[in-house]
């Protein structure tokens, strides 16, 4: 019998304040805080949080190619002991690696962008890289590799 694995990633009535508030390096907190201000003035979305460690902002809906199909939010971060870690749009490195290059001092995943302080990052393009995301996942951006009709691109 196939069991249903519920995602642990939602969102949550978790205190956003309360989570930022408690990271417990000063720098890293102050970063958390104006990354937060940043990605709320670019999305236009309230922070929440999702599961115990992300704050997202907005969410979209994604589709495998196996089925599977979940909510992510639109842009989130979460602010790790080594970085502050930046949940974009899957393959951003292939579709942005123009704008990631003015980016500053950064380490990039899948869908992962890893600062180690956002001092050292041009915020414009930053939020460049925030914006493109907000558009591919709300459909807005085809040219950047937006979903098609009836796909979808997975965190």
């Amino acid at each position: 019998m196939a069991t249903s694995r519920e995602p642990v990633t939602v969102p949550t009535d978790a205190d956003v304040d309360g989570f930022l508030s408690a990271v417990p390096d000063e720098r890293r907190r102050a970063d958390a805080e104006r990354l937060r201000a940043i990605l709320g003035e670019v999305t236009g979305e309230p922070a929440v949080m999702w599961g115990p460690s992300i704050v997202g902002f907005g969410s979209y809906h994604y589709v495998y190619s196996s089925g599977r199909a979940g909510d992510w939010p639109l842009v989130g971060f979460s602010p790790r002991k080594q970085h502050l870690v930046l949940y974009l749009v899957g393959g951003f490195e292939e579709r942005h690696a123009s704008v990631l290059a003015r980016l500053g001092p950064h380490r990039a995943g899948k869908g992962c962008l890893y600062l180690k302080r956002l001092t050292d990052v041009d915020e414009s393009v930053l939020r460049e890289l925030v914006d493109r995301t907000v558009r591919v996942h709300r459909g807005a951006d085809r040219a950047s590799g937006a979903a098609q009709p009836g796909e979808s691109i997975p965190p």
